[in-house]
């Protein structure tokens, strides 16, 4: 017999199938395996900049490595070419649709959501216009890397893409179609958009039209899967702590096998050729639904991302509304026209659009404040941007994608939008293009396209009789723009930190400041010399801070709004150039601040820190932009069910007296408060109930302990509350089982609330048990009890989940649940939910699910232990509980030695369906069950 072993590829498994069937001479065995092993390594380095190396398989996949070895976690993150973009007639929504579908299982993966939970990974898939990615955060071990690595090649091309899936997830797709339908914002960005783009279809909504959600065939949804889904449309991402070698050995074991698919018949990929034809004149388009709070956008069409002049664009955006020292908040928001205003540039790779935004109260002039937005556009071309504008866009840029970078994790992910854009070297060619922009370029991309024919808004407004016209470059060529692209920026490195509970502790240092401020030291070396801070000091008494709550959460508001040396824009730039990112606050029972920030900058930080909270200014400008901003979101909440829901859920379960520290208002109720408080009520609070009472300081990243510890005491050591302060008890309350039903008209999706509270701490012998069994019941990634029956079977509602929580102080435990769905399928989802639970309570869970279960919620309790501000946050418990890492330690042991009897018996000891009270809000008149 005679083999051409340059014609096939074969692997182990097709060897020992030809040994079954053919006598072979030893000689050819041996060279064919030789043959697949070199084959299987057929991989090679594209180009490596600044950590991040690209390679490629012979089958057309891309594969960027970007290790951290000072990271314990891994993302595998795979980005398709394939968006709304890519959408024929009568396919809107596809894209997102098989994304959903994708997550059905595959043939070695058949059912991934529980794999998911049981390890614990954190993980999701997205949708947009040029791209479809997924992703999944694990713990950094060999096994796991593997694991999602198989995952990822087996669903590339061995998705199951059944009809009976589509028929249940259809209806998933459609509730989240319809919740979306319920943000009027949301609404109108979509209708302005569909307006700007007569042709291309940016114009579409990436979640689709929803009689193409209901009606798309299945033949249909599998071509576009296998069209799309294979290697050469496809770039794997994995960073983290990776051994780059073994990682590629992995990847070429895993996908080196899926063939490259043969480019033709229906098979072919186009590119897009379709473009928008220059825009003739302003278009309108006026949205009318129930709502609380006007909205407004301006769109205006501008190149895509890989254009030269796109950093211009976007330092244009920023200049008009992207910060609170922006052009539109001064013109908007500082004069009372508007609550908020806001610009920003979408990241497309073809020709996209830079888009204005305003939120303005009902009581205030639509007209004025489009009258001052206009005059805002038309001022930033007669009038350039200053140098203080330019650098403040220049530093804010600079500090968050320095940022971004150093975070290998959140990083592996957004290299999706830039994969998506074209090639991911074009986000080194926009950085470095944001700093090189001029006053004069963003005059002259301004100039050109913030004209009137270029315009789509919610008004009529009258054209030129020789109206321009802006013409939109193509994207160029970017093989040829990224191709010679080479770095000069050199990056610091990690230490490779062990984040077990045990090394943690060995790690921290603790300390007492001479007021009795806690304060626990965490030093290690961080990539990008990296800093988390945490400070919170608690005040007030039950009775001192009675009838207080809405006065304390002004006064929390107005920390970041300025101080006695720096205005609230000062404060923005300030924290800007040290590269920070956080904020003070405070509401009813403490304040504090919390930032990220570099080595070098942390005690700058600290410094601005302490200068924020304890010498605010309390400008009365800000406090009235502040009560807009605050009645503005309590209008916008007034007739959404989601909120009024939960507020009526909570008002029955958690009845207080009115004015109680813990006492749950109604919107009215809120919005009178917000409306009656004055600034000096703000001020007499601040005085009253200010200082380091009950407080932890928490540090953790790179910084040196012996020069922060004493600048913490020097900065924080000296400050005292003029009252005295004593933990507030959360009382349980029993009350009466209760089925509540609101009424929200003109909403497409509904929402369910369910609580049942016990008189129970996070130390009760059972409560590992329920948490156990409320992990079952409904926090699963898409496998729970209640995902299963409810979104997987049914397709009633896009979310629902439910879990079991108690405190660590007071007795006050409670499993509770919530779900949104279509306001007509509200007795479907209320019987399958309360059905699900009555299942549990009879029948029990079985031992294979508390296994998984187990295993999936210490996964997740050890991921959400790792990182920086992770860590803080656990160190800041356990000086606040007074405990050691040894009871976490303890805990997770419990939860380990838990068996299926343990968690039946203490569910029906404790889980009692007719002490569950419900809320049920939306457009039930209008929808009635069954319709």
């Amino acid at each position: 017999m005679s083999v051409n072993i340059n014609r096939f590829r074969m692997n182990r498994n097709t060897i020992r199938a030809t040994l079954r069937n053919f006598v072979i001479p030893l000689s050819v065995l041996l060279t064919l395996a030789v043959h697949c092993e070199t084959h299987a390594a057929d991989v090679r380095e594209v180009v490596s900049i600044e950590g991040i190396t690209e390679y490629e398989l012979s089958n057309g996949l891309r594969v960027l490595l970007y290790p951290d070895q000072g990271n314990d976690q891994i993302i595998v993150n795979i980005t398709y070419l394939v968006g709304s973009r890519h959408e024929g007639y009568g396919e809107t929504g596809m894209a997102h649709l098989v994304e959903h579908l994708v997550f059905k299982g595959s043939t070695k993966h058949p059912n991934i959501a529980q794999e998911l939970t049981e390890r614990g990974a954190s993980a999701n898939g997205t949708t947009w216009t040029d791209r479809t990615n997924y992703f999944e955060t694990i713990t950094a071990t060999d096994e796991n890397l593997e694991w999602a690595l198989d995952l990822e090649a087996d669903r590339m091309v061995n998705s199951f893409i059944r009809a009976e899936d589509l028929e249940s997830e259809m209806t998933v797709v459609r509730n989240e179609w319809e919740s979306g339908e319920n943000s009027p914002g949301r609404v109108l960005t979509q209708r302005v958009t569909q307006t700007a783009f007569g042709w291309h279809n940016y114009g579409k909504a990436t979640i689709g039209a929803r009689t193409d959600i209901e009606n798309m065939p299945i033949e249909r949804v599998r071509q576009f899967y296998r069209r799309y889904y294979q290697p050469d449309n496809a770039v794997l991402v994995v960073a983290g702590r990776i051994d780059v070698d073994r990682t590629l050995e992995l990847v070429v074991e895993k996908f080196g096998s899926i063939p490259r698919p043969e480019r033709t018949g229906a098979m072919a990929i186009f590119r897009t050729y379709t473009r928008e034809p220059a825009q003739d004149g302003e278009r309108t388009v006026t949205l009318r639904r129930v709502g609380d709070v006007q909205r407004l956008r301006i769109a205006h069409h501008v190149p895509g991302v890989s254009s030269d002049e796109y950093p211009t664009v976007v330092v244009l955006a920023h200049v008009l509304g992207a910060t609170i020292s922006s052009r539109l908040h001064k013109n908007l928001v500082d004069t009372n026209l508007a609550a908020n205003a806001y610009a920003y540039a979408m990241r497309f790779r073809e020709p996209g659009l830079l888009m204005i935004g305003a939120e303005i109260r009902k009581d205030k002039s639509m007209n004025e404040a489009h009258q001052a937005i206009l005059t805002t556009v038309e001022d930033v071309i007669e009038n350039p941007p200053t140098e203080e504008e330019l650098e403040r866009a220049k530093t804010d840029f600079n500090a968050s994608m320095n940022r971004q970078f150093d975070d290998v994790l959140f990083f592996g992910r957004q290299l999706s939008e830039w994969i998506a854009a074209g090639d991911w070297r074009l986000y080194f060619l926009y950085r470095d293009g944001l700093q090189k922009v001029s006053a004069d370029d963003v005059y002259g991309v301004a100039a050109k396209y913030l004209i009137p024919s270029n315009r789509t808004t919610g008004f009529f407004y009258p054209v030129d009789d020789t109206p321009e016209r802006a013409e939109i470059p193509a994207e160029p060529d970017i093989d040829e723009l990224v191709g010679s692209y080479v770095s000069t920026r050199e990056i610091a490195l990690g230490e490779a930190f062990d984040p077990s509970l045990e090394n943690i502790d060995a790690r921290t240092q603790t300390a007492t400041l001479s007021n009795g401020v806690k304060v626990a030291l965490l030093s290690k070396e961080n990539r990008g010399d990296k800093v988390r801070v945490d400070l919170r000091f608690r005040h007030g008494t039950e009775e001192s801070l009675f009838g207080r709550v809405t006065v304390a959460n002004f006064a929390g508001g107005m920390l970041m709004r300025g101080s006695v040396n720096r205005t609230k824009s000062e404060i923005a730039d300030e924290l800007d150039r040290l590269e920070a990112l956080g904020s003070a606050y405070g509401d009813i029972t403490s304040c504090g601040a919390g930032f990220t920030t570099k080595r070098d900058s942390l005690p700058a930080v600290l410094r601005l820190t302490a200068e924020v909270l304890q010498h605010p200014s309390f400008p009365e400008d800000e406090f009235q932009q502040q009560k807009e901003s605050m009645l503005a979101g309590i209008e916008a909440s007034m007739s959404e069910p989601g909120s009024k829901a939960n507020i009526a859920l909570y008002r029955h379960t958690r009845p207080y007296p009115e004015h109680h520290p813990n006492y749950v208002s109604t919107l009215e109720e809120r919005h009178a408060e917000v409306t009656e408080t004055t600034l000096a009520e703000v001020k007499a609070f601040y005085d009253e109930f200010y200082g380091a009472e009950g407080g932890t300081i928490v540090v953790v990243g790179d910084f040196d302990p012996q020069e922060i510890l004493p600048l913490l005491g020097e900065l924080f050591g000296d400050w005292q509350a003029e009252r005295p302060y004593e933990r507030i008890v959360s009382e349980y309350i029993d009350v009466d089982a209760a089925d509540i039903e609101i009424e929200t008209p003109d909403k497409t999706n509904a929402y369910l609330y369910a609580v049942q509270y016990l008189p129970m701490r996070d130390d009760h012998p059972d409560a590992p048990a329920l948490r156990v069994g409320g992990f079952i019941l409904g926090s699963g990634f898409l496998n729970s009890r209640l995902a299963t029956r409810i979104r997987q079977e049914e397709g009633l509602s896009y979310g629902v989940s439910a879990g079991f929580g108690a405190g660590s102080l007071d007795k006050l435990g409670s499993l509770a649940g919530y779900a949104i769905f279509a306001p007509q399928n509200s007795d479907r989802v209320f019987a399958a939910f309360t059905e699900e639970i009555t299942k549990v309570l009879e029948e029990g869970f079985t031992a294979e699910e508390v296994e998984a279960a187990k295993a999936g919620m210490l996964n997740q309790r050890e991921n959400s232990r790792i990182g920086d501000s992770s860590i803080a946050g656990l160190l800041q418990r356990n000086l606040f509980l007074e405990r050691k890492m040894q009871y976490t330690i303890d805990y997770d042991a419990k939860i380990a030695a838990l068996t299926v009897d343990d968690v039946n018996s203490a569910f029906r000891r404790h889980i009692d369906l007719g002490k569950f009270s419900f809320a049920r809000a939306g457009d039930f008149a209008n929808n009635p069950t069954g319709e």
